[in-house]
């Protein structure tokens, strides 16, 4: 029937009228909460938790900036080769090689930056447990309702993906310790402020990614900050000195 005429007959069988919907205590019950007062509370807290989340990461996505502007004095050329590799990676080969300085550049930063976090991490002892692991396994099974078995089947079947979801963790608890040890400017803003803030954040990035970014955005949906773990990061720093080791720096990102 593709490209071809045709002519469908159809018979109205009934026309409804939309009614006002009654926010009240029945309303609200039917959502899961006691009554409708403490349905407010919940979107209430919601709300607040989705800014206090986002403000959070912004401020994570800030240091991550402050770090990469201290000083290497080299990169081992192996690693940046291999981050230019998974950065390149399905692209043609043309816009590849049109995008390699670009590429290196990025890698350079990636690495320097994964680089000072696990030297951070190894020294304050940071540890990722299985059990946290699990969490964040658990947190993903309960994003994707209907799906758990399919979640679940790709993370026994995938190492690599236990260990990015690993390295994730991991960064995640440097960056909480980093906060923790700095001195905080603690101020209560509105909504309206917050709201602001976290658009300019988004608008400055947005930009940023324009300007700089061209065609390889895609290549940075995948987490920046895959940090290893502790264990591998330290023989990873090892190898720098000597002989350059696979890829254990990390790719540095933001969120």
């Amino acid at each position: 029937m593709v490209n071809k005429k045709a002519k469908f007959n159809c018979k109205i069988l009934s026309v409804k009228q939309p009614e006002e919907v009654k926010i009240d205590d029945s309303f609200a019950k039917n959502l899961g909460a006691k009554d409708l007062k403490d349905l407010k509370n919940l979107i209430s807290r919601q709300i607040n938790d989705e800014f206090k989340n986002s403000l959070d990461q912004l401020s994570k996505n800030q240091i991550l900036k402050e770090i990469e502007k201290i000083k290497v004095e080299e990169v081992p050329e192996n690693l940046v080769e291999e981050e230019v590799k998974i950065l390149s990676q399905g692209m043609p080969e043309e816009e590849a090689k049109k995008n390699k300085k670009n590429f290196q550049e990025k890698a350079k930063t990636r690495i320097k930056t994964g680089l000072i976090l696990n030297e951070f991490g190894e020294k304050n002892q940071i540890k990722v447990s299985e059990v946290e692991i699990q969490n964040e396994v658990q947190k993903q099974l309960r994003m994707m309702p209907g799906q758990e078995k399919m979640v679940m089947d790709f993370y026994q079947k995938n190492p690599s993906a236990v260990a990015s979801l690993r390295g994730t963790v991991y960064e995640e608890k440097i960056l909480n310790l980093i906060k923790e040890k700095g001195k905080a400017n603690k101020k209560e803003i509105s909504k309206s402020e917050a709201e602001k803030i976290l658009k300019e954040a988004h608008q400055h990035d947005h930009n940023h990614n324009h300007n700089h970014d061209h065609g390889d955005e895609k290549k940075d949906t995948k987490k920046k900050t895959d940090v290893k773990t502790a264990k591998e990061k330290k023989s990873s720093t090892k190898t720098v000195k000597s002989k350059p080791a696979p890829k254990k720096a990390k790719k540095v990102s933001k969120k």
